[in-house]
């Protein structure tokens, strides 16, 4: 059996191209792992325009989760930088349906975003 710090793990890879960054979430975005995101992201946003967050291998999210990517995107914002989600999950895509986030944090045509970097 996985002990819960395993279970809870979060890491992210950040990938710069310019003033774009494209960062790879792993693990489960939930309490715990809210911080480590909000503290990895955070100083890209001065130097960059557009920042993805690509979630592909997020396959849960809770509402710490949830918070640190308003967070994010109420910093980027702010600053004229550009936060999008790509490739989310089903579990993840129903959260941010229900709290009427998903076309504030999405692009529609997400396939266009990776072919970018």
């Amino acid at each position: 059996m996985p002990d819960a710090t395993t279970a809870n793990s979060f890491t992210l890879e950040v990938e710069h191209k310019g003033s774009k960054a494209l960062v790879q979430c792993h693990g489960r975005l939930v309490a715990g792992a809210a911080k480590p995101l909000f503290d990895g992201v955070k100083p890209l946003i001065p130097e960059c325009k557009l920042i993805v967050l690509d979630l592909a291998d997020v396959k849960s999210m809770d509402s710490m989760g949830l918070g640190a990517l308003v967070r994010l995107y109420v910093s980027a914002s702010g600053s004229g930088c550009r936060l999008e989600l790509i490739h989310l999950g089903k579990q993840v895509r129903e959260l941010l349906g229900l709290t009427h986030l998903l076309s504030v944090l999405t692009d529609m045509c997400e396939q266009g975003i990776t072919k970018r970097f």
